[in-house]
Order: C-alpha cells, then structure tokens, then sequence
C-alpha cells in the first residue's frame, strides 16, 4: 500500500466515528500514531471533505500569545484558545492540529482537560502529539519538564499505524 492509499479507507472509518460521537458527552477524538504516520494528513483530510479548516493552535495561539506579557499569557491562554476554537469550528466540529504549545509549562494548562472542555459543546477531533501506550496517552519522555500522562476516559483513541 503506497503512502497515501490508506488514506481513503482510514477517512470513512474516521468520518464514521465522528458521526457516532455525537450523541457522547464528551465528543473528543484524538489522532494518535507514531510521528510521521499520517495524522496531519488524516486531519486534512476529514477537513476538506467537511468543508471545515483545521485549527493550527501552534502558530495561531502562540502568535497572539506573542503579543503579550510573559506574566500575562497564562491567564490569558485558555481564553485565547476558546475564541480560535469558536471561529474556526464548522458547525459542531472543530479540527485542532500542532496542539504542542498547549504543553509548555510556563501557559499552566492541561492540555488534555482543555481538549475536553470543548468537546461537551462539539465534536471535537485532534491530532495527538504523543503516544498511546499501555491504554495510557503520553506527551514527551519521562524526566523531560513537559512530560504528561493522561488516562484514556472521556476520549476515543484514533489509532493510526
């Protein structure tokens, strides 16, 4: 199977779950997959079919994160963060890519819990920068200052091998 073959057949699989979750409570799903493997791709894609552009939260929160005081953009992350959300979600569905950021100590957040949030109020589909493990989703190498690891409860696993 070349590298992009996989594409279709993972994509309806993928479509099919968003789909499904919409009835949970928590609507998250996160891409989760070795580096490399085709998660941005997979995002990508869903978000052309649906007509919806994925929410690069890196460059776009760290752009207006940029912007202000080291002592302020902690207290100002989260809210920063929902306002993207809002304007880049398509209907009840928001794509989120490059969620790295979210991860530095110094913003105070918990990335996960974050995800979580907004998914009580829509669909909510990410791409994972981290493993699964274990049934355990890990950020970072134990020792490393921005290492985390989260249980699986409240989320489904998109598993990309």
């Amino acid at each position: 199977m070349s590298a992009t073959e996989w594409i279709p057949p993972m994509l309806e699989k993928l479509e099919r779950l968003v789909d499904e979750i919409a009835a949970l409570h928590s609507k998250l799903i996160l891409l989760v997959g070795a580096p490399h493997v085709g998660k941005t791709k997979l995002l990508s894609a869903l978000g052309e079919r649906v007509e919806a552009v994925p929410l690069n939260a890196g460059s776009q929160l760290g752009r207006q994160l940029a912007g202000l005081p080291q002592k302020q953009r902690h207290l100002e992350a989260g809210n920063i963060l929902r306002e993207l959300a809002d304007h880049h979600a398509c209907g009840d569905l928001l794509l989120i890519d490059n969620i790295e950021l979210l991860f530095d100590r110094t913003l105070q957040l918990n990335p996960l819990d974050l995800l979580k949030r907004h998914a009580h109020t829509r669909r909510v589909v990410a791409v994972w920068p981290g493993e699964l493990r274990e049934g355990r989703l890990t950020y970072g190498d134990m020792g490393h200052p921005e290492h985390r690891d989260y249980g699986t409860e409240g989320l489904v696993p998109f598993e990309i091998q």
